[in-house]
């Protein structure tokens, strides 16, 4: 499997989000996600793509207990490193070495844009949750990534306006910004609400969240072209 640049790029990546998270995180998505986690009575969770452990952190703030998993050694190795006690492994989604029904929460957490086989990992989800047990998603929007590679454009009359195309073509891209340089996957929301459909999930929540706080600049052009989605999943009982 040729590199997705996440091994060459985790360092960058950990200066980048720090203690705190990114700007998505901080003013977007760690509220409406920590709610989620928040007073359900989840005993274990599951974090695929944990990278250097934060949400992991954040859920056992809840009484949680919590594994990560993620495929890039050095972001398992500072998982580790901040958090001594947690229990950090190193892996892909879509071959989890984990038992059957052994986690009553799987969280997402912007990480299934990462993964090449998307139905394999949602399967493997599945099957190492408890019956009834929960995935909870974090994603970017469609229409977001299909606005690769130009993003937002300036119009020759100033404008500013984000072009999306081939929205309904399936394909890898590269992403670049602060010395960051990974494979991301574009895939229509189709193709997501397909794989967890055919692997048995049941949509329970759906939501769009806005900013709360943040640059008002940067907020204003969220609202018109958002990031993120959230939802959750569940396994029939």
């Amino acid at each position: 499997m040729g590199s997705d640049g996440w091994n060459e790029s985790a360092q960058a990546w950990i200066d980048v989000v720090g203690p705190r998270g990114d700007w998505g995180r901080r003013f977007v998505l760690d509220s409406p996600m920590t709610a989620r986690v928040t007073d359900r009575g989840f005993a274990d969770a599951l974090d695929v793509g944990c990278g250097e452990g934060r949400f992991c952190r954040a859920m056992q703030q809840q009484g949680i207990r919590t594994v990560g998993v993620d495929p890039t050694p050095a972001l398992i190795a500072r998982a580790r490193q901040l958090d001594p006690s947690g229990d950090y492994r190193l892996g892909r989604a879509e071959a989890l070495d984990a038992p059957d029904a052994s986690f009553d929460l799987a969280v997402c957490y912007l990480s299934l844009i990462d993964i090449p086989d998307l139905p394999a990992a949602i399967a493997a989800m599945h099957r190492v949750l408890r019956p009834g047990g929960t995935l909870l998603i974090a994603n970017l929007q469609s229409f977001n990534t299909a606005g690769d590679p130009a993003g937002w454009t300036r119009a020759p009359g100033g404008a500013l306006h984000f072009p999306i195309d081939h929205y309904m073509t399936e394909r890898a891209r590269w992403v670049s910004w602060s010395g960051i340089r990974v494979q991301n996957w574009h895939r229509p929301l189709g193709s997501y609400m397909a794989s967890l459909l055919e692997a048995g999930f049941a949509l329970r929540h759906f939501s769009e969240p806005e900013p709360v706080g943040g640059e008002p600049g940067r907020a204003a052009r969220y609202r018109r072209v958002p990031y993120f989605l959230i939802m959750e999943w569940q396994k029939a009982g």
